[in-house]
């Protein structure tokens, strides 16, 4: 029996016009050239152009000022080399320098994609029936760099959704880094991470070419000693930067153990090697905030640490309830670095202040992990997908800690052959948790599927849609990679399923699906293959 999906109207489509200042990296060479020309410019001169750029630009930012200020700040080792002392600098002198050391990205020029759906916290001011919803997506600019922006709607008792009006005037984020790291645990990470560093393929998309590619992200460093990998790992001991450090620390603490070991002239390349991983640990975790003024739809989290460099892939956004009934908004992600990924974590109460640490444990080393909404008999749980093909299912009692996974599911239909992986959060109801796939089969077609487990133990499969629920249309089927219909995590309203999804990794839209219909013939099925 084939569930009916309505198809939206609604179109989100990449907008080349939303764009965030960027710092603009040039050689030390170059930067003091063009500092020393600017000093070397008249007062007059120096004050015409900077009234130039604030015309042509306050409209396009908000405090572009405050912006040039903060990229000439990052200036400084230049300004010890060209012995010039920045306190004899006016302040317009330091913006129109900093503005030299600033250029436009376009965050969402190529793709706009890959979303996902929670209840929004202000459910304030609303009719009967209708729902505020926050959508979350991952859009892509030049590089192919990804970054994570939302929009806000309000869903009707039908399921029809009214987006707010979208702001054009991005807010940057304030970044603090100052996490408190426990030395076990950060071992442990470090560890984990030499011994995947060989191994890790530098996978851009939750799409590998081909099985190989699959293969590769997960497979075992081939080795003609078995413990090859064990002698790596004590090759370059961590014990020479955190034996100096408590059992906590800080990220400050680190950070000045680090430098100090870095000035040593005689220091082994093994110990380079190290402190380079711990570097890039460390910049994983860090704290951002928007001002209370900006609209969500103008809030960006683009990549600021190392790990993320390339791209923030992909969130999945779950709203969780703690027992106690505190509600905190979840999501995981994938950082790119060029060559590595990294499993991560948000946290936020309110989209204006976000947490972002890395997962760790042996399961944490792929795509495609999401988090249940709540915990199932006194642990966290997530699905995931450590072997890029399977469906598996995992237990912790810390939430960024994850050792061991079960499978769950496996590719069983022809449109599901070559790998199947979650599309979202799982999703609570009467009857369990509804799952809803993505899968991809001939032609490397991705579809949608949808899957029921039971409410305590997640691990047993009610029952399995035979054929997809989803499959790209004639409308869906063109774009950045063809035949590709996506999602990163739905809601129910008013008794429809509201699936947003992306088309062709391209744009986005939205259906919805009559729960009730749904999972009766989810339990059919399972009640026929047990027959």
């Amino acid at each position: 029996m084939q569930v009916a999906v309505n198809r939206k109207k609604i179109v989100f489509s990449p907008d080349p016009s939303r764009v965030i200042a960027r710092f603009l990296q040039l050689s030390d060479d170059r930067s003091a050239d063009i500092i020393r020309k600017v000093l070397a410019m008249p007062e007059k001169e120096v004050n015409i152009a900077m009234s130039q750029l604030l015309r042509g630009y306050s409209r396009r930012h908000r405090n572009i000022s405050r912006i040039f200020e903060k990229h000439f700040a990052k200036l400084a080792l230049v300004f010890d080399k060209i012995e010039v002392n920045e306190e004899d600098l006016s302040v317009t002198q330091k913006a129109l320098i900093g503005s030299y050391f600033t250029m436009e990205y376009s965050i969402e020029s190529a793709a706009f994609f890959n979303p996902s759906m929670v209840e929004n916290p202000d459910q304030s001011e609303l009719r009967q029936g209708e729902k505020r919803v926050i959508i979350s997506f991952r859009a892509t600019g030049e590089g192919h760099i990804s970054s994570i922006v939302f929009r806000s709607g309000v869903l009707d008792k039908n399921g029809n959704l009214s987006i707010e009006p979208v702001g054009k005037m991005l807010a940057e984020a304030d970044v603090i880094k100052r996490h408190v790291y426990d030395k076990k645990s950060f071992k442990k990470k470090l560890a984990d991470m030499q011994v995947q560093a060989t191994v890790i393929a530098p996978v851009l998309l939750d799409k590998p070419e081909t099985k190989q590619d699959q293969a590769n992200i997960i497979a075992p460093a081939k080795s003609t000693k078995p413990d090859e990998a064990q002698e790596h790992t004590k090759a370059i001991s961590p014990a020479f930067i955190l034996d100096k450090l408590g059992d906590k620390f800080t990220y400050g603490e680190l950070m000045k153990n680090l430098e100090i070991a870095k000035k040593d002239p005689n220091l082994p390349e093994s110990h380079i090697t190290i402190l380079n991983h711990m570097m890039w640990l460390a910049s994983s975790h860090y704290e951002i905030h928007f001002s209370i003024d900006s609209a969500i739809s103008e809030r960006v989290i683009f990549p600021i640490s190392a790990t993320e460099q390339k791209g923030i892939e992909d969130a999945r956004f779950v709203k969780f309830t703690e027992d106690d009934g505190e509600i905190t908004y979840y999501a995981t992600y994938t950082a790119y670095d060029g060559l590595a990924i990294l499993p991560k974590l948000i946290s936020t109460k309110d989209f204006y202040n976000f947490k972002i640490m890395p997962l760790n444990g042996e399961i944490a080393q792929n795509k495609g992990m999401a988090l249940f909404p709540r915990k199932i008999n006194g642990k966290y749980a997530m699905l995931c997908r450590i072997d890029g093909v399977n469906n598996y299912i995992a237990y912790s009692d810390s939430i960024n800690i994850w050792r061991q996974a079960k499978i769950i599911q496996q590719p069983k239909y022809p449109w599901e052959l070559v790998q199947i992986g979650n599309s979202g959060s799982p999703i609570e109801t009467k009857d369990g948790w509804l799952v809803i796939t993505h899968a991809v089969g001939s032609m490397r077609e991705y579809t949608l599927g949808a899957s029921l487990y039971e409410l305590e133990n997640p691990e047993k499969e009610i029952g399995r849609l035979i054929n997809p629920l989803m499959v790209p249309d004639e409308s869906e089927r063109e774009g950045y990679v063809p035949n590709v219909i996506y999602s990163c995590g739905s809601i129910v309203h008013n008794g429809d399923l509201i699936i947003p999804y992306a088309m062709s990794d391209h744009s986005s839209t939205y259906a919805t699906v009559d729960l009730r219909e749904l999972l009766d013939v989810l339990k059919a099925s399972g009640n026929s293959n047990n027959q």
